[in-house]
């Protein structure tokens, strides 16, 4: 028991710089304080007292601001930073090395008994207003950015986000080298639609340039280009023309 409390203290002082001593780690974190009430809870809740279990997740989840069902699994060395609002169900398993920011939610999508919750491998970071919904499996290593949604199964190694969440990158976790990255995000992850929205604008400036250049070769070579007008641009909205049943 005392070698969980360690290795829960010292993922503490990994993953939070703002962290200076134990005594602090101890009596003001209260992502500490849930994980150490449910052992406890999760201990009467396997040998049968369902309501004791129940009723101490409450006073945790009063205490702490973080709702833990203790029939759920956690694994060794979990972090769960700042907390706040953080619900793991009943039927979620959470593997080693993982870490929670505030606002996460571990939710089912189902009011059938059974598996109904969301089963994460080791090292998952999901980053703060996170929601992780189903039955759905999330491997090794992956990253979930803040406020996405995430519905389906996730491969190992990959980076989330959006709502509901897609894929922008599967660099591996680096561990040895000491990268951490915090809330789910990577610097290298480059959204598609971010992508496709640079690359518009990119193409559109170079097609600005080359009618600007073409206007000046014309008139260079006696053609009147003095009536020809850029179209008045408008940002805050697009107007179609109306289709007429002779165009369909």
């Amino acid at each position: 028991m005392f070698q969980r409390i360690k290795e829960d203290i010292r993922i503490v002082f990994e993953r939070d710089p703002a962290a200076r001593h134990t005594l602090e780690v101890l009596t003001t974190y209260p992502g500490v304080h849930a994980v150490l009430f449910h052992r406890l809870s999760h201990a009467c809740w396997n040998l049968g007292l369902k309501w004791l279990a129940r009723f101490i997740a409450h006073i945790s989840r009063w205490l702490t601001g973080i709702e833990i069902h203790p029939g759920a699994t956690l694994g060794r060395r979990l972090f769960i930073d700042h907390g706040m609002g953080v619900v793991i169900g009943e039927t979620a398993e959470i593997g080693d090395d993982c870490t929670l920011y505030h606002g996460v939610t571990l939710g089912g999508t189902s009011w059938n008994k059974g598996k109904r919750h969301p089963t994460l491998g080791n090292n998952v970071v999901i980053g703060a207003g996170a929601k992780v919904l189903g039955p759905i499996f999330v491997d090794d290593n992956v990253r979930i950015g803040s406020n996405s949604v995430v519905v389906k199964n996730v491969e190992k190694g990959a980076t989330m986000v959006g709502l509901p969440a897609h894929a922008v990158g599967s660099a591996e976790y680096d561990r040895a080298n000491g990268r951490f990255e915090a809330y789910g995000h990577r610097p290298t992850a480059d959204d598609p639609v971010a992508l496709a929205i640079h690359g518009l604008c990119q193409q559109l400036q170079v097609m600005n340039r080359y009618n600007q250049d073409l206007l000046k070769q014309l008139d260079a070579a006696g053609v009147d280009v003095a009536g020809i007008q850029m179209p008045e641009i408008k940002t805050d909205c697009i107007e179609l023309e109306p289709v007429q049943q002779d165009d369909l």
